[in-house]
């Protein structure tokens, strides 16, 4: 299964930045929307359908903490995973988010880092465990 996600970081560089690292975490990527904060986030997910949503916490317009209470209150998307991707580390911030339903990550972050934490929030496999799983299964039946 690919996963289509929604970054959501008010900072271009940042979102080409968590993007480059999702594709090198050796997750089963589909499509991935970018939104610049969180209303236009919001807006995205009126008619694009993610499996993930991957948010910064401070940005103009809606911050994050909004933007996943939204997520949360809309039957259609209350479920969504969503991981939080912020250089706002302390307890307070992290417990928080928890409080939420959410994943945390701290910037700075590592393709090993977004890709546990995704694997852990989604249940979805890495691309060579699910290539391999469908080479296994796709086998001759003796």
């Amino acid at each position: 299964m690919a996963l289509d996600v929604l970054v959501v970081d008010d900072s271009a560089m940042m979102r080409a930045i968590i993007i480059k690292t999702l594709r090198l975490s050796k997750l089963p990527l589909g499509k991935i929307f970018e939104a610049a904060n969180g209303e236009q986030g919001l807006h995205a997910l009126e008619d694009k359908a993610v499996d993930l949503i991957l948010v910064d916490i401070n940005m103009p317009v809606m911050n994050g903490y909004e933007m996943i209470d939204r997520v949360r209150q809309n039957p259609k998307t209350a479920k969504l995973p969503i991981v939080v991707v912020s250089t706002e580390s302390s307890e307070t911030h992290i417990e928080m988010v928890q409080r939420k339903g959410a994943g945390f990550i701290h910037k700075p972050f590592n393709p090993e880092t977004i890709g546990e934490t995704v694997r852990r929030m989604t249940g979805v496999q890495d691309e060579q465990q699910n290539s391999a799983s469908s080479l296994q299964s796709s086998g001759p039946d003796f």
